[in-house]
């Protein structure tokens, strides 16, 4: 059997077969990304099905909440699956993974709401959050580690970045079934059922993805490792209980996915939440803003590896956190100039005032006003404009927005701006994450590298990147009550403050990592594996010409 193992890993890995690898890798992701994202790409419309706390932005912030659970847990999934990833295989464990992750999504399209089954519908979904999470946790690892141990050197960063697309597809993916789904219907039935058929519809392309990854053969560097019985026995206690691979293991940290993280659900997530939240752009216009943004920038991701190969994967990552640092402040300020002038009122908001005049009253406060739109308030936030009582308003009243000035005056409503905003940010977001998964790889050994390499990542994505959105505009909400008149660029605090410190880190403490040929049993951290440990083996190279 060992023997067998053994032939198997050595042999030369076919063009054809190095393709397949790279799709089925790249396809399974992309499908359990999408199932991620119809959760934050359906917020706007369904958090108040399954959280009611008095306003919509507090449904909001609570449905963001359970959002912000799954990625919290993520670091959880990288410690479990990671280590079933180094012991048992990493074609297996991404096939748990996918399957757990297709489950879950497929019950949220099945969940009564709170008007069925009353709270407990919230505690359900964030059980099912937990899952979800624990499950994302052990598929990037996975992923990411099964294409780069195939990869030939010198182009592990070009190979690795189509695994770096699947986010960004997933993403695109579910807007555009988002959006046909809410086209083929009336707002009310999208609202009330048609919600649900994302989530459902996402069971099928897990099927799809299991049937192309369950043909996959085992990683070639793992095979042979497992046939020659030098497999890590315990891979956390190598992976983080050695002075040495902890020292990288947090160094990747702070110094790497950390603000990669923030970069990249700024760029491709929060933006969603500020053009509908804050600018109030209308959820079919917001959806195609960021929709074509991600497709006019997505094939930077296969650029930004290929280059990171050439010139090294630290210089371009660092270049797109300290970018995202100067400017994100001026975009988000030329958003804000060409945003809506006014908006209508739906019929959750108008539930949602309703609450919070139930509140203000039971506080004995007076009935909070609000700015209705007047015919040539182009601005919509000159002084004096018509103010009534929110409980006078109607579904379908046009009220203001409320624009805060930063550099720029304001334009009026420019679709074309706002996408043209958001592709820039997409564009960073290519920079910090298209070489991130190989230079993560090549920093540790093979034996402990699924371990490793996961548990930095989703910190830093699931942790500091996945709470961007229910921090931002939760610091927006306090500064907005605490009278900032800049109150709505609160949001961008965090993630250019964990951006700017992790340029620091990186800056000074982090190696680069694109010289290091992982076939040759090199890695960044080899100083933690012990001393009577064999170096990895060695496999040979698909040429990269060959492709």
């Amino acid at each position: 059997m060992a023997d067998t193992a053994a032939a198997d890993a050595d042999r030369v890995i076919s063009p054809g077969e190095m393709r397949k690898i790279i799709a089925a890798s790249s396809v399974g992701t992309m499908v359990e990304w999408y199932d991620f994202y119809i959760f934050g790409s359906l917020a706007a419309v369904i958090a108040s099905k399954f959280y009611q706390t008095g306003t919509p932005l507090g449904d909001m912030i609570a449905w963001l909440a359970a959002f912000a659970i799954g990625f919290i847990v993520r670091p959880f999934g990288a410690i479990v699956f990671g280590r079933v990833g180094d012991l048992i295989g990493r074609k297996y464990t991404f096939l748990v993974t996918m399957t757990l992750m297709g489950i879950c999504t497929f019950a949220v399209g099945c969940l009564p709401t709170i008007d069925k089954i009353g709270p407990a519908a919230g505690v359900i979904l964030i059980f099912l959050r937990i899952m979800q999470g624990l499950a994302l946790g052990g598929e990037y690892g996975g992923a990411a580690t099964y294409i780069a141990e195939h990869a030939p050197h010198g182009k592990r960063g070009f190979y690795t970045s189509w695994i770096q697309i699947t986010a960004t597809a997933g993403l695109f993916m579910s807007l555009g079934i988002i959006l046909a789904t809410k086209s083929s219907m009336s707002v009310e039935a999208f609202s009330e059922w048609g919600w649900r058929i994302p989530f459902l519809v996402s069971i099928l392309l897990i099927m799809v993805s299991l049937y192309i990854r369950i043909s996959l053969r085992e990683s070639p560097l793992f095979a042979k490792l497992k046939a020659s019985g030098q497999r890590s026995k315990n891979p956390i206690l190598e992976s983080f209980g050695k002075k040495e691979n902890l020292k990288w293991v947090l160094l990747a940290l702070f110094g790497a996915t950390m603000g990669q993280g923030v970069v990249w659900y700024t760029g491709q997530f929060y933006a969603l939440f500020y053009l509908q939240k804050i600018f109030h752009v209308a959820f079919t216009d917001s959806n195609y803003i960021i929709g074509l943004a991600l497709l006019a920038a997505t094939p930077f991701f296969v650029v930004m590896g290929a280059l990171s190969d050439k010139i090294g994967r630290k210089k371009i990552m660092l270049a797109g956190m300290l970018l995202a640092v100067l400017t994100y402040y001026p975009i988000y300020g030329l958003m804000a100039a060409n945003a809506p002038a006014s908006y209508k009122a739906s019929a959750d908001d108008v539930k949602g005032f309703e609450k919070t005049a139930k509140a203000a009253a039971a506080a004995g406060k007076d009935v909070p006003m609000i700015a209705i739109a007047v015919e040539g308030d182009t601005a919509a936030t000159i002084a004096g404009a018509t103010k009534v009582p929110i409980t006078e308003i109607k579904k379908g009243d046009a009220l203001a927005v409320k624009h805060q000035k930063f550099l720029f005056d304001y334009q009026g409503y420019n679709p074309f701006i706002l996408w043209l905003c958001v592709a820039i940010q997409v564009i960073y977001v290519t920079m910090v994450y298209g070489p991130i998964a190989a230079f993560l790889v090549e920093l540790f050994p093979t034996k402990i590298r699924y371990t490793s390499m996961s548990l930095p990542y989703h910190i830093g994505n699931g942790v500091f990147g996945g709470l961007v959105p229910i921090i931002g505009l939760s610091w927006v909400s306090a500064q907005t009550a605490a009278g900032n008149p800049m109150s709505n660029y609160a949001g961008l605090w965090w993630p250019m403050g964990v951006a700017g410190v992790c340029f620091v880190v990186g800056l000074f403490l982090v190696k680069d990592t694109h010289h290091i040929d992982i076939h040759a049993g090199e890695s960044i951290a080899a100083a933690a594996v012990t001393t009577d440990e064999q170096p990895d083996i060695q496999v040979e190279d698909v040429g990269p010409d060959e492709l």
